[in-house]
């Protein structure tokens, strides 16, 4: 079969045209972007025009944008006890972070072990707010990291009412905002957020380009006491290195890009999934779509058919000209239970065979009649022979 579809957007989305054009432009320029010359000051032209075209992604000033290597590295400046808030040097004393956090969030960061906590989540995966109340009654200075929306099953958080609870505690709130950027609103002052983190490549930028983003309406600002990366000055002193100014600039125009058209494909997305979701259930009538209740992004469908193993499923979805995943595309390519659905009470035995569906701003009608067709055949030869095998 030479046709193909592409359903993995949720692990990278494919560089968008401008993206392209951008980095080619700025591959032509020679100068170093903390030189003083005219190259220089071209190289820093393009940086700075990208870090307007981010900070316009989530609504806030470009000075409040910092530029890393990705959203992992991003995530790892922010989860320091080293935050100052309001002008005061006090450490953090305790990090927060909900037990379906991607793993570089998961992980805590610079927190010791002792110091970090997880937090439940209900069965839709939103996190449990009374929970939440409760683990910050018992700190002083916490960090609480939440996710936006969930990469494996696209639920989106209340952060608003997160956001709250955290600064009523005299917290600070991170929130990796990578799958909803570009996808959902992401202004940080609406979700009133303290630190948030994007990726590029989730969005039609690069690889290998991220940002922290800080919001600018905290007196005194949030500080990053202890940078990650230490030398230079670059980026006011928060990430040392000379810039990746191409990956920037494809970042920024793909930021842009995906800010313009947000809303159109956000709708045609969601119908796209609906109509795959709902012939899903008539083809195979036992089959869960985890989250399904709850709100989510536009284009993401996290499913799974009793007595169907997702490493089978995955293999045959490709050979039948469709590209999916069995979730987090981060566990070097290995098919295992997922955390997430282990932390929403799945039954290992269903966990098992999840299989995710992520769509794109390219993904067409057209897509989703191969995808349900693979389906069909997928779940016709698979099931029946797990049915046989049990």
């Amino acid at each position: 079969m030479n046709e193909r579809a592409y359903f993995d957007w949720n692990a990278t989305a494919p560089l968008r045209a401008e993206g392209r054009e951008a980095m080619v432009a700025a591959l032509s320029l020679p100068g170093n972007a903390s030189s003083v010359h005219s190259e220089g000051r071209a190289a820093r032209k393009l940086i700075e025009a990208a870090r307007a075209q981010v900070a316009a992604l989530v609504g806030t000033e470009p000075k409040n944008v910092t530029f890393t290597s990705g959203a992992t590295e991003a995530n790892m400046l922010a989860l320091t006890p080293a935050l100052e808030s309001g002008g005061r040097k006090e450490p953090r004393d305790r990090l927060l972070v909900s037990s379906i956090e991607h793993p570089s969030v998961s992980c805590g960061g610079r927190f010791a072990a002792s110091q970090i906590e997880q937090l439940p989540v209900d069965s839709n995966g939103v996190v449990d707010l009374d929970a939440l109340k409760a683990a910050l009654a018992k700190a002083e200075r916490p960090l609480v990291s939440v996710m936006l929306a969930n990469n494996e099953t696209g639920v989106i958080q209340p952060i608003r009412e997160i956001t709250a609870i955290v600064h009523a505690a005299n917290g600070i709130l991170h929130v990796d905002a990578v799958q909803g950027a570009g996808r959902i609103d992401c202004d940080i002052t609406a979700l009133g957020a303290d630190l948030l983190s994007l990726s590029a490549h989730k969005l039609g930028g690069p690889q290998g380009a991220g940002a922290l983003v800080r919001h600018s309406s905290v007196v005194g600002g949030i500080q990053i006491a202890e940078p990650l990366i230490r030398g230079g000055g670059q980026e006011r002193w928060l990430r040392a290195g000379t810039e990746n100014v191409a990956a920037i600039s494809g970042f920024g125009a793909a930021a842009e890009a995906a800010n313009d058209a947000r809303q159109a494909d956000a709708i045609r997305m969601a119908a796209l999934r609906d109509r795959f979701e709902a012939a899903l259930k008539v083809h195979t009538p036992a089959t869960v779509v985890f989250g399904a209740t709850a709100e989510r992004l536009p284009n993401t469908s996290l499913f799974a058919a009793p007595g169907l193993k997702a490493e089978t499923a995955i293999i045959s979805f490709d050979l039948n000209g469709v590209a999916v995943s069995s979730g987090s595309a981060c566990s070097s390519g290995k098919v295992q239970i997922s955390t997430v659905l282990t932390a929403m009470g799945v039954e290992p035995e269903l966990a098992r065979g999840a299989v995710r569906v992520s769509l794109g701003w390219t993904t067409t009608e057209a897509d989703i009649d191969l995808l349900l067709n693979a389906w069909m055949r997928v779940a016709s030869s698979l099931l029946k022979r797990d049915q046989r095998a049990a």
